[in-house]
Parts: structure tokens; C-alpha cells; sequence
């Protein structure tokens, strides 16, 4: 099988457990606030700050064999340069402090996905990280647009609100594409089920941040 097939195959049920959940479905028919966008936004920055760090550490841990994969990096180096700061225009466009944002601290949870993030490239194999890319760029295609149209209906919000769900719905689709011709290029049976092990890992702990967002959506409902 196609490792990209394989890979889908291998972790469908994770992602259906994950686009189950409540404040998903909540969010995906309108039935959040702005406080919870705000909130939501909140953690992705704490995340997405992220991603240049872990791209260039999973690039540092390749070895020389596997410099096709660091070439890969690199162009999503360039594709991911500012991201957070979309996420910090959007957070004041709806209203929120982005300086309170970028000076404040993540949710347990977004702490957690990081930091396995970092270790996953540390401690056991840089490759596994293609994991956590699946996971976040299959997510933004699939909910990311479509989550944007809704919120922007029912929030009553200015397009500049939602930058960045609306070029990651867009600019994903082209990164699939790409992904799925790099992962289809792995050769070593280790590298692909770490491949695997990671994707369904991050669905679970990207779940996680959703989960904790859920949280607040339930206490204000309770008020």
C-alpha cells in the first residue's frame, strides 16, 4: 500500500474520536462565542509560535541520508514564516489583547502537545514529527474554512477576524499535496509507523486542547 493510504488508513478513527467532540460539532455549527474563538485563537498562537522551532529541530536531528526530508523543512520554514502574528491580528480584530496574548502563558494541555512535540524530535525519531504535521495541515483543510464561514455568520465579525482559519483552509490543500509526495518517498519501516504512532498520538493531544476549550464553553452555558 501507498504509505500516504497506509497512513490515512491507520488513523481515521483517531481523527473521526477527535472531530466528534462537542465543542467541534459546537463550533462547526455556530454555537460558540466570541470569548471561546478568542480562546481558541489564544492557544493556536502558543502552539503555532511553535513551528518554526520545531521545524528547524527536526531538521538538525536528520541525518545526512535523509537530507531529502531537511529540504522539506525547509520550504515549510518559508511557508510558515509570521503565522502567529495573523493569529495575534485576528485575536484584536475580534476584539481580544494580543499583547496579553503573546506575553501570557499556554493551557495545560497546548503546553503538553508541545512539549511531546519536542521530545518526539529529541528522544526517539525527528521523522515522527511528519506526524504532528499530518494531524494539524489535515485539520486545517477539512474544518478550518468551513469553521471560518460559520463563526464569521454568527459572530458577527470583520473578515480580518479570520486570517488565519481562512488561509490555512486554502493554503493547506496545496501543503497536502506536498506532504503526501514526501511521506510516500520513506523507505524505512521505522520511520513509517513512527510516522503513524505520531499522528495518532497528536490527534489525541491536539484533541486534548479542544477538550480544555470545551471545558470553558460548558461553564459559560451552566451561567
Amino acid at each position: 500500500m501507498i504509505f500516504y493510504k497506509e497512513l490515512q488508513s491507520e488513523t481515521v478513527l483517531h481523527k473521526q474520536k477527535m472531530y466528534s467532540m462537542p465543542i467541534i460539532q459546537a463550533t462547526m455549527n455556530g454555537q460558540v462565542g466570541v470569548p471561546e474563538y478568542i480562546a481558541f485563537l489564544t492557544q493556536a498562537y502558543h502552539h503555532v509560535k511553535h513551528t518554526l522551532p520545531l521545524l528547524m529541530a527536526c531538521g538538525s536531528r536528520l541525518s545526512m541520508e535523509q537530507e531529502w526530508i531537511r529540504v522539506a523543512m525547509a520550504e515549510y520554514i518559508e511557508e510558515e514564516l509570521g503565522h502567529q502574528e495573523w493569529i495575534l491580528s485576528d485575536i484584536e480584530a475580534a476584539g481580544g489583547d494580543a499583547q496579553t496574548v503573546r506575553s501570557g502563558k499556554p493551557g495545560l494541555h497546548t503546553d503538553i502537545m508541545v512539549a511531546y512535540a519536542y521530545d518526539l524530535i529529541a528522544r526517539k525519531n525527528p521523522v515522527g514529527f511528519l506526524g504532528m504535521v499530518y494531524v494539524l495541515e489535515h485539520t486545517s483543510t477539512e474544518l478550518a474554512t468551513g469553521a471560518a464561514d460559520t463563526l464569521k455568520t454568527n459572530l458577527g465579525l470583520r473578515d480580518t477576524a479570520f486570517s488565519y482559519l481562512y488561509s490555512h483552509g486554502s493554503l493547506d490543500l496545496e501543503h497536502i499535496a506536498f506532504y503526501e509526495k514526501l511521506v510516500n518517498r520513506l523507505e524505512s519501516a521505522e520511520d513509517k509507523q513512527a510516522v503513524i504512532e505520531s499522528a495518532q498520538a497528536f490527534y489525541y493531544l491536539y484533541g486534548n486542547i479542544f477538550a480544555e476549550l470545551g471545558t470553558g464553553l460548558n461553564s459559560s452555558s451552566a451561567a
